[in-house]
């Protein structure tokens, strides 16, 4: 049993370490160029060198529209058993520290749990009757300002190992500017047009 325990550990670290070094050099800023392409949406990037036939080592995939930021990415875990629930969530934590991920907290919201009361018998004896329940347990972890991309990467990396038998509802929280009509205050014009009519 231990033994079998250490090489998950192994096996875990060794998948969390895969993860966090494919996604150090996928964002590794390098120089490049942007090639506008008129029948997509987005840009296309070529890196330098690579124009005129000659390969390079750096690849980078930049587009047009800016990084989205999230103040807050929320993961409701939740499973009918508490095991695989406890690895599930060893698992997800060591991949956000193996990222560089602020992980905020992991809680326990309380489990749910939904009774069925049948009749035992098929015909009579009405007192006699059987009760099953349907245990749900949940996980929350939450992480704090991550960018879209390294949310995406982390995400994907996650819900591909999710387990069998488990649900994950994901809520990200974005960061956006102030509107332009908001940002100036409204009684800064009045006071304007108070001074312009005396």
């Amino acid at each position: 049993m231990a033994a079998s325990m250490r090489i998950a550990n192994t096996l875990l670290l060794s998948k969390a370490k895969h993860c966090s070094s494919y996604y150090k050099v996928a964002v590794q800023p390098r120089a490049c160029r942007i090639h506008h392409w008129p029948a997509l949406t987005r840009n296309r990037v070529v890196p330098v060198g690579h124009e005129n036939g000659r390969q390079s080592s750096s690849l980078v995939t930049v587009t047009e529209e800016p990084d989205v930021l999230l103040q807050k990415l929320t993961m409701l875990v939740k499973g009918h058993s508490k095991a695989v629930l406890d690895s599930y969530e060893f698992f997800v934590t060591l991949a956000a520290k193996e990222l560089g991920l602020t992980l905020a907290k992991v809680t326990e919201p309380p489990k749910n749990i939904e009774r069925l009361t049948l009749l035992k018998s098929v015909h009579i004896f009405k007192k006699h009757r059987v009760q099953y329940e349907m245990r749900t347990h949940y996980r929350c972890i939450e992480i704090f300002r991550i960018t879209g991309s390294t949310a995406h990467v982390y995400l994907e990396y996650v819900q591909r190992n999710l387990p069998e038998g488990v649900a994950m509802e994901v809520t990200k929280t974005a960061i956006e500017k102030v509107p332009v009509h908001i940002q100036m205050p409204l009684w800064g014009d009045q006071s304007q047009e108070d001074q312009v009519c005396q």
